[in-house]
């Protein structure tokens, strides 16, 4: 009877080092003689994408997936040891089986990814990962506004105001956030149109900007 695989999950919201923790471990594992497939998502055009590209560029090739079954497909093709996926919240909620049936037959699986959306909800299906993962690692990132630990990230306006802030003042706008919240959480972005917050910072916990 074969093991199960191990589960590792690495989550938190932008800029909290995500992608450069899973690319630390591929790096080590590959070291270590250990058989690694490495997959992005070809929604993520922020870079290459046959690469995963972290905010600071540091970067590590990698496979682009458009979907669950084309991760399933690629898996088949070598009897891999582990399976690292970058940027997790893309594939949705379908990922959970898709995962859990790699770890049943034998292989460990990295899950890094979006664990909370710009207005502060929970982003699946990192939290369904996290709830059953044998590790977990849960990162922050560095407020911009008073340096404490972040543990949201806020999606800007073309203003550069915080969405679901009054563009002048900063503060909370009630009026604005249901529209919000409609936005597409799989925006892509970097640094141009998202700022990690503290939760006295978040603008969606109704806290000025």
């Amino acid at each position: 009877m074969t093991d199960s695989g191990r589960l590792t999950v690495i989550a938190g919201p932008m800029f909290s080092g995500k992608s450069e923790e899973l690319m630390r471990r591929v790096r080590r594992a590959t070291i270590a003689g250990v058989d690694v497939l490495v997959v992005s998502h070809s929604l993520d055009t922020r870079s290459d994408i046959s690469t995963i590209t972290s905010h600071t560029g540091v970067n590590i090739p990698a496979v682009p997936l458009g979907d669950v079954a084309s991760l399933a497909e690629a898996a088949r093709q070598k009897d891999y040891d582990l399976i690292a996926i970058d940027e997790a919240q893309f594939f949705g909620q379908d990922l959970v089986p898709a995962v859990d049936e790699l770890l049943r037959q034998g292989i460990d699986v990295i899950v890094e990814g979006l664990c909370v959306t710009f207005d502060g909800q929970p982003f699946e299906p990192l939290p369904s990962f996290m709830a059953v993962a044998e590790d977990v690692l849960r990162l922050t990132a560095v407020c911009t506004v008073c340096g404490k630990d972040a543990v949201f990230h806020q999606r800007l306006e073309q203003t550069g105001s915080p969405i679901g802030s009054d563009s002048a003042t900063g503060a909370q706008n009630p009026a604005a956030t249901p529209a919000a919240t409609t936005i597409d959480a799989s925006h892509i972005g970097g640094l141009d149109t998202y700022v990690a917050r503290c939760r006295q910072h978040f603008t969606g916990a109704g806290q000025e900007a």
